[in-house]
């Protein structure tokens, strides 16, 4: 069964033109903890579009995914040393 993650992969790796990816952090209009009375979440703006699109009647077009990135592999990106597990 493909998972989510597998999805991620190949497009990344086969359509890397076709994917997007904002920070969560820029779209965040309020946020609010957990609390006895009501989960944790996350109000976050957002194109029409998108709305239309997850929202609306059938099959949405896109699959949109919130993907969480280590900090210490953002900080990796831009390093010109290649270690060992980065090979392959």
């Amino acid at each position: 069964m493909t998972t989510e993650t597998d999805v991620l992969k190949f497009a990344l790796e086969k359509y890397p033109e076709r994917v997007s990816a904002v920070p969560v952090e820029r779209l965040i209009m309020d946020s609010a903890r957990q609390n006895a009375k009501r989960p944790a979440y996350l109000k976050l703006a957002v194109p029409d579009d998108l709305v239309k699109a997850l929202r609306g009647s059938g099959e949405p077009e896109e699959m949109v995914l919130l993907v969480s990135v280590p900090r210490e592999v953002e900080a990796r990106a831009d390093s010109r040393i290649v270690l060992p597990n980065e090979i392959g």
